[in-house]
C-alpha cells in the first residue's frame, strides 16, 4: 500500500481495467480523486455528466463516474463506507478564507491536485470539482448544504475499475471541516 501524507497529494498512470483501492487508514479522512484521459487531458471527470447519466448524486458501488465527453473513465465496484460527494470543488485559500477566516499559508486540495498534475502539462484552470471519497455533504429539503464529519472508519475503503488509460491525482484532504476537525493520510493501491 502506497501511503498520502496528511495534507498532501500524488499523481499516477492508471490503465485500463486495472482497479485502484483507496484506503481511509485512520477513519474519518476525506480523499479528493481526479481522472483524466491519459491520451488527451482535455477529457476529464464531469460531475454534472456523471449525475446526468448515472441519476444520483449519491455516487457509491454500482455507479459510473464520467467524462466531459460522456465516456464512462471508472466504474464503482466496491465502496464500504457508501458516502462520498461530487458537489464541492477542492478547497483552495479563497475557501479557506471564507470558511475559516484563515490568512497566510495552509495547504489546500487545489494546490496539491494541480501540483501533481503539472508534469502532465494540466493547467490550473483545467482542473474541475473533485470527487471527494468519503465527504459526508448532507442537504435540505430547500438544498441548503453541510459538511459533517466523515462517516468512514478505520480501513473503509473504494474500488473504481479504469474504463480507459488514465492519469490519476489524489490527495489526503485538507479541509479541517471536512474531516472533523483532524488531518490524517490516505492510503492506496494499483490492483
Amino acid at each position: 500500500m502506497q501511503v498520502i501524507p496528511k495534507k498532501s497529494g500524488t499523481s499516477f498512470n492508471l490503465k485500463k481495467g486495472q482497479q485502484l483501492k483507496v484506503i481511509d487508514i485512520e477513519g474519518k479522512q476525506v480523499s479528493d480523486i481526479l481522472f483524466f484521459n491519459a491520451n488527451d487531458v482535455n477529457e476529464k471527470v464531469s460531475a454534472g455528466k456523471t449525475f446526468d447519466y448515472e441519476e444520483t448524486i449519491l455516487l457509491t458501488k454500482g455507479n459510473a463516474l464520467y467524462s466531459n465527453r460522456s465516456q464512462k473513465m471508472v466504474k464503482i465496484i466496491e465502496d464500504t463506507n457508501g458516502r462520498n460527494d461530487f458537489l464541492l470543488a477542492p478547497c483552495d485559500m479563497k475557501t479557506f478564507k471564507h470558511f475559516y477566516n484563515m490568512d497566510g499559508y495552509h495547504p489546500s486540495c487545489f494546490e496539491n491536485l494541480h501540483k501533481n498534475l503539472e508534469p502532465y502539462g494540466i493547467a490550473p484552470d483545467d482542473i474541475p470539482s473533485a470527487f471527494n471519497i468519503f465527504m459526508n455533504v448532507q442537504f435540505d429539503s430547500n438544498g441548503n448544504l453541510k459538511v459533517l464529519t466523515p462517516t468512514s472508519q478505520p480501513n473503509d475503503h473504494i474500488i473504481f475499475e479504469a474504463q480507459m488509460d488514465l492519469i490519476v491525482a489524489m490527495t489526503a484532504c485538507s479541509a479541517k471541516d471536512s474531516n472533523g476537525g483532524s488531518f490524517k493520510p490516505i492510503g492506496y493501491q494499483i490492483i
